[in-house]
């Protein structure tokens, strides 16, 4: 089950979006696409951790919608 879920479903988690975005005073469409780095596979993450990452891979480029699927994000990024 889903995080979302767990707390009680879409509506409630774009509540708690909108509730970090009014606390940080920034915009909640920029909390959202934060939010969405949370879903980038381990792999991925430590890869840009450890400096390995692609020289493209930036904060915009990861920004930028992508597939949620770990497989589908290794072969789009290509770490």
């Amino acid at each position: 089950m889903s995080r979302i879920a767990e707390r009680g479903g879409v509506n409630e988690a774009a509540t708690w979006t909108s509730e970090i975005a009014a606390a940080e005073d920034i915009d909640r469409g920029y909390v959202g696409s934060i939010l969405q780095l949370t879903l980038l596979a381990p792999d991925i993450v430590q890869a840009i951790l450890d400096g390995r990452q692609p020289a493209e891979l930036g904060l915009p480029t990861l920004l930028k919608p992508f597939a949620v699927e770990w497989v589908c994000q290794r072969a789009e990024i290509g770490v």
